[in-house]
């Protein structure tokens, strides 16, 4: 029993740790396809902050964002936040900002 206790403790550590993001409707699946996939990085640097952001536009005007996919490919502590549009908008800014001295790894997926 205490060992079913400890690795259900550390798989739930584990889960919980990467920062992650999933909007919407994000795997391809009749009219909603993959549009934007890109794989974003910034390495670490002692006592700074690294921050990208990351802008997307349909060409398209009439077709709109039905999802956003944000994957922490490293596990690490970088947070990413969805800052303007998304879901419903043919546009989307992404903003990446790691922890103090780490870097980051994302991979990015938008589906319309």
């Amino acid at each position: 029993m205490y060992l079913k206790t400890v690795i259900l403790l550390c798989a739930f550590l584990t889960v919980a740790h990467a920062k992650s993001v999933f909007v919407g409707q994000v795997y391809q699946q009749g009219v909603i396809n993959k549009v934007y996939e890109k794989t974003v990085e910034a390495t670490g640097i002692p006592l700074l902050k690294r921050e990208e952001e990351v802008y997307f536009e349909y060409p398209l005007g009439d077709q709109r964002i039905k999802g956003i996919a944000i994957k922490d490919l490293e596990n690490g502590l970088a947070e990413p936040s969805i800052n303007r549009g998304g879901l419903g908008s043919n546009f989307v800014n992404i903003k990446l900002k790691s922890q103090r001295g780490s870097g980051f790894k994302f991979l990015i997926e938008i589906y319309a």
